[in-house]
């Protein structure tokens, strides 16, 4: 879902190939030598291939700087830096306790099993320490980076999206500027494109 956002983002041309996970085609070749990992996604853009999501939305932003949504904002170093700072946040403080979050809420049902509600609790109180930060950040300005949408934005959009349809939205939605703040990057027409992809 980061990959496509950016992509539409970008307002590239690229082609979707299905893999059919529940058949196990992504731990079988041709994917398996994609992703050594046997794991979704993987981009071919000419002859560089790559794998993980936020390296591959970074190569897009840069490489096709040039194009739509700027992403990472080149031109500004300060901002750049900044933009940086909140992709490792997303990734070392959100994402780690969102992620289980969303295995317990959402995940855990699909696959039949059962939620834990102490593993819920657990984690609601964990992120909820991360969204006050993130709560005191969007009050200096309206995306984590500075003025403009970011990657560090748009890292958060499939958790966010997940947890939000789920009791933990409480956690989001009690924090005035968090909640403007999803309000501002669930609408973007790049991330609505996604979720009508997903619902086909």
């Amino acid at each position: 879902m980061r990959v496509l956002a950016t992509l539409y983002e970008k307002g590239l041309d690229f082609e979707i190939v299905p893999v059919d996970m529940k058949a196990g085609a992504h731990k079988q070749e041709p994917l398996i030598s994609l992703n050594p990992f046997g794991q979704i996604p993987a981009l071919l853009d000419g002859d560089l291939t790559l794998f993980e999501s936020r390296a591959i939305t970074e190569y897009i932003a840069e490489e096709y700087s040039d194009k739509g949504e700027k992403l990472l904002c080149q031109g500004c170093k300060k901002l750049k830096a900044t933009t940086k700072v909140w992709l490792q946040v997303e990734g070392q403080q959100f994402d780690p306790i969102a992620s289980k979050l969303a295995f317990e809420r959402v995940f855990k049902g699909m696959l039949g099993m059962t939620t834990d509600p102490a593993a819920v609790e657990d984690l609601e109180a964990k992120l909820v320490k991360v969204l006050d930060i993130y709560e005191a950040r969007l009050s200096k300005s309206p995306f984590l980076a500075g003025d403009c949408f970011t990657l560090a934005d748009l890292h958060h959009l499939p958790i966010i999206y997940y947890l939000m349809g789920t009791d933990s939205k409480k956690l989001f939605e009690s924090r005035p500027k968090v909640k403007e703040w999803i309000k501002k990057i669930t609408a973007r027409p790049a991330w609505v494109k996604v979720l009508h992809l997903q619902k086909q």
